[in-house]
């Protein structure tokens, strides 16, 4: 197969409209179009990929791995005491070390370790693969967000749910092929964090704020109460004749083209997203499954997506950065686990018994992890039974779509502030990730201003080591 190279393939009209095609919500309904261009399905790919659909939940703020699923025998007996690191920058002051508040037990016939804040999750261990020496490249919110979603910190750049729905296409043509969940609010960077950049503006995310329980208000407009069925059939008719008249007449303006498609793809969305976020669809022992909440409800919604065709979708913990707890690590760490783990647990025993999770890639990460050493005040002094961020090693786990369940690979030093042993970049996330879709990630390319870009820039390399 070519590479995936919109400049390098032979030019064809629509080819030429979706590349030049803008950013937002008026380009979403160009999602139709990518089975006219031979995007759609799986046929698009390298090669034969075990996943087709991607769940990333996000826990933005930063989880701390050393409360999770990397215990520290060591750190525990060193409590109070200063720790020998070797001018590790963190953001803010550090002091002594502060040994986890959090018990840890063995599960699964794995037997990994996970602590007592995720009492359903831990049940799962055997589906997933904890990876402890994750590593980022700084110890900032905004720049470890945009690395994780997109690759790059510093530079505007295509998310990876774009680059997924660029190169895969939806198998859905009346839903977005990547969708964003987040209740209450935006993640810091907002919007950016889901953007399309270069890519056609068709493959941006499209949020959705999941605290609102009311469909009508879930996504706006999305009903029309003024006009019945056959009325806005009639409307909707009349409307594609105008525009067709108009488009005639001026036959090189994209834009006119990407606002027609935005109506088409609003009128055949009426039915389809309502059916598709309304949970209460249902059968009472699936709601009981996933629990109650904006995380779990959203959770829920994320596998009626995937099982409706939807490639990528993505569900934030909330507004900000919920998992950030600079302060009271226990008590913190303990109210955004407990709104989440039920609902993360279900996600897994619910897509499995559906025979999804096996072409259903979960990922679970934070930007960062955080620190093994007390948050201080800015002078120095105050110590708040916090942990600051921590870059240099953290956790995260991943489940389904060809994952090796019950598996831990690399490590973080004694204290669990640096990965040592089998270090993995966001590079090498995402390389893995698209290898499991199907795709080479040095031929996933895309050509702008002159040069072929890539998601993984001129890095990353496959963990074969967690792939079954």
């Amino acid at each position: 197969m070519t590479d995936r190279n919109t400049q390098s393939q032979p030019a064809l009209p629509r080819r030429q409209f979706l590349s030049r095609a803008g950013m937002g919500m008026g380009t979403l309904a160009l999602a139709g179009l990518m089975r006219d261009e031979g995007l759609a399905g799986d046929s698009s790919t390298h090669f034969p990929g075990t996943a087709r659909h991607v769940i990333h939940v996000f826990l933005n703020g930063g989880m701390s791995q050393i409360d999770t699923f990397d215990p520290k025998p060591e750190l525990q007996r060193r409590g109070g005491q200063m720790l020998p690191f070797d001018n590790l920058q963190t953001e803010r002051r550090t002091g002594v070390a502060l040994p986890s508040p959090f018990k840890f037990q063995q599960h699964g016939e794995s037997g990994i370790p996970v602590s007592d804040l995720f009492p359903h999750l831990s049940k799962c261990v055997d589906e997933m693969a904890v990876v402890r020496s994750m590593h980022a490249e700084l110890p900032n919110h905004e720049m470890s967000l945009m690395l994780m979603n997109s690759g790059d910190q510093r530079l505007v750049r295509p998310s990876f749910g774009s680059w997924l729905t660029w190169g895969m296409g939806s198998a859905n043509e009346n839903l977005p092929g990547f969708v964003a969940l987040c209740p209450g609010g935006l993640p810091v960077g907002g919007a950016g964090n889901w953007r399309s950049a270069f890519l056609p503006g068709v493959y941006q995310g499209t949020h959705v704020d999941t605290a609102k329980t009311d469909l009508s208000r879930l996504i706006d407009d999305v009903r029309n109460d003024r006009l019945d069925d056959d009325q806005q059939r009639r409307q909707f008719a009349f409307l594609r004749k105008l525009n067709a008249q108009h488009l005639a007449q001026r036959p090189d303006e994209t834009a006119i083209e990407a606002r027609i498609q935005s109506f088409e793809m609003a009128y055949r969305m009426q039915s389809e997203a309502t059916d598709a976020f309304d949970i209460s669809q249902e059968p009472e022992h699936i709601l009981k499954l996933y629990g109650e909440g904006p995380q779990n409800r959203q959770l829920l919604m994320a596998r009626r997506l995937v099982e409706r065709g939807v490639r990528f979708v993505q569900t934030w913990h909330g507004g900000g950065q919920p998992w950030d707890s600079h302060s009271n690590i226990e008590g913190e760490h303990r109210k955004v686990a407990n709104q989440c783990d039920q609902g993360l647990a279900a996600l897994i025993i619910d897509l499995k018994q559906r025979g999804l999770l096996d072409q259903t890639l979960i990922l679970c990460s934070g930007e960062f992890g955080r620190t093994p050493s007390v948050e201080m005040g800015t002078n120095g002094s105050g110590a708040s039974q916090g942990r600051d961020h921590n870059h240099w090693g953290y956790s995260l786990w991943m489940a389904g779509g060809g994952i090796k369940g019950g598996t831990i690979y690399g490590s973080t030093d004694e204290f669990g502030f640096k990965a040592v042993e089998n270090p993995v970049s966001v590079h090498d996330l995402h390389a893995t990730m698209l290898h499991l879709l199907g795709f080479d990630h040095k031929r996933l390319t895309y050509r702008f201003a002159g040069r072929d870009f890539r998601l993984t820039d001129v890095h990353g390399e496959v963990v074969r080591e967690i792939i079954a």
